[in-house]
């Protein structure tokens, strides 16, 4: 992977060419506008979640079906959003539904475990290599018991967390993300800041960041905290940065971490939510070959419905086990969602599924690596499985402090424009990446590389 040689772009034409793209998309969603001014009344800023957020307003789907989804204005798009990832297998996958529909006949609660979820954690077990497993029902619950079976298990309280990664909305983990470039700190000591209000200042004080791919970082705040009294229950980080677009880990880097950590007696948690289930069968920790003692699951893991794991090797989980740490929730391990997940594992994302979500990933990455050598344009594709993204840049981005410092804010909002413009259904923020399902097809692909073609023709014109 290489960054291209950046040419000098005109900044006027790319605010030219966002307001003509931002006016057609609202003409093009009037209908997304009136559910707004409806649902404004009833929803806190007319959404479920604030990344749902949009301006003017936000838009809103009607249906999906296989790789295809429509808004309520009936405008179709090739779905490379995902449900921020969690829709590896499709809209309405006919297998998923079929496990749904026999399984609601048969009764879709009881709080009590059926077979399906002995089924679903002998499949993770295999793939991830782990023996121990717990549910929950979202990637927040999963990050959330991950940490307390860390403090359980180890008896210390202070987090260690890769600097701007997300990890869910519970408060240990709503720290140091989203902070802009001057706010970030000391390289060696980031800041720990909470990301909005509500936040308590006694949670903050217990966790602590450092880079990605600066494991000698990593293994110097250990000692200092150590020094300190506050030596960290465990490091929770993604394998590979998935809220940057796509951060993939250098060479060495994960096996450094893993040795650091067991030679200090902290527990690694892999948050796998994104990378679980999307870039491999076994996730990061197959991809890369690096195992840790904790792993964190959900999005793609119910195909569609909500759910979450944990899974972990058979000494950190014995807390769970003896009952020390205790890991609850009434919908936990729920029979509609294990039916789900146990046809997404055993029918749908299967070796030639991964196969399949390679080929295709490869094919978009190597299209829009040609149009950034054909237009020299600022920038480089980078993916693996299912996810991948351009990266508006002139430097290679290893961690959060270099992305803020060199992406190309203005140029990554124009790409989201010029793509929801032409049937191309994108995350709204300028932070994602996407996510091919397996019902992708070529045809999806070449069409998101002619629509980045398109951008750039525009924007090198004249």
């Amino acid at each position: 992977m290489a960054v291209s040689t950046p040419r000098a772009l005109d900044r006027e034409r790319i605010r030219e060419l966002t307001e003509r793209e931002e006016q057609r998309l609202n003409s093009r969603t009037e209908g997304s506008r009136a559910m707004y001014e409806r649902a404004d009344r009833v929803l806190s800023g007319g959404v479920a979640s604030s990344y749902q957020l949009r301006e003017p307003w936000p838009i809103y789907l009607e249906r999906g079906r296989g790789p295809v989804v429509w808004d309520v204005d009936g405008n179709e798009m090739f779905d490379f959003h995902n449900g921020f990832g969690s829709m590896v297998q499709g809209h309405a996958h006919p297998a998923i539904g079929r496990a749904v529909k026999e399984r609601y006949e048969l009764g879709t609660h009881f709080a009590a475990p059926t077979e399906d979820a002995v089924v679903v954690a002998e499949e993770l077990r295999d793939r991830w290599g782990l023996p121990r497993w717990r549910y929950t029902n979202s990637g927040s619950e999963s990050t959330m018991d991950a940490i307390r079976i860390a403090r359980g298990y180890t008896g210390r309280d202070t987090v260690l967390k890769i600097f701007g990664s997300y990890h869910g909305h519970h408060d240990v983990v709503m720290v140091s993300i989203g902070v802009e470039y001057d706010r970030i700190g000391d390289h060696a000591r980031p800041a720990s800041l909470p990301y909005g209000a509500g936040i308590p200042q006694s949670v903050v004080d217990e966790v602590y960041a450092v880079h990605f791919n600066d494991a000698d970082a990593m293994e110097r705040r250990i000692v200092e905290l150590d020094k300190e009294g506050r030596k960290p229950a465990c490091v929770i980080m993604e394998a590979a940065m998935m809220n940057l677009g796509v951060v993939l880990p250098e060479p060495g880097y994960l096996e450094a971490v893993r040795d650091i950590t067991a030679r200090h007696g902290v527990v690694l948690i892999f948050d796998e939510v994104k990378t679980g289930l999307t870039i491999a069968a076994g996730g990061a920790t197959e991809r890369f070959g690096v195992s840790p003692d904790l792993v964190t699951l959900a999005k793609a893991l119910g195909g569609g419905l909500p759910a979450g794991a944990i899974g972990g090797n058979e000494e950190v989980m014995r807390v769970v086990d003896q009952g020390k740490v205790v890991q609850v929730g009434t919908y936990n391990g729920n029979p509609l969602t294990m039916a789900a997940t146990r046809a997404n594992l055993t029918e749908v994302l299967t070796p030639d599924a991964y196969a399949k979500l390679d080929a295709l990933n490869d094919r978009i990455l190597s299209g829009c690596t040609r149009v950034l050598e054909r237009y020299n344009l600022p920038g480089y594709a980078v993916g693996v499985g299912s996810k991948g993204c351009v990266t508006f840049a002139t430097e290679k981005i290893r961690d959060y402090e270099g992305f803020k410092y060199h992406q190309d804010a203005e140029l990554a909002d124009l790409a989201w424009l010029f793509n929801m413009n032409r049937g191309i259904f994108m995350t709204p923020g300028r932070e994602e990446e996407w996510t091919l399902s397996v019902t992708h097809t070529e045809e999806a692909v070449d069409r998101y590389v002619e629509v980045f073609e398109e951008m750039a023709k525009d924007l090198t014109s004249g």
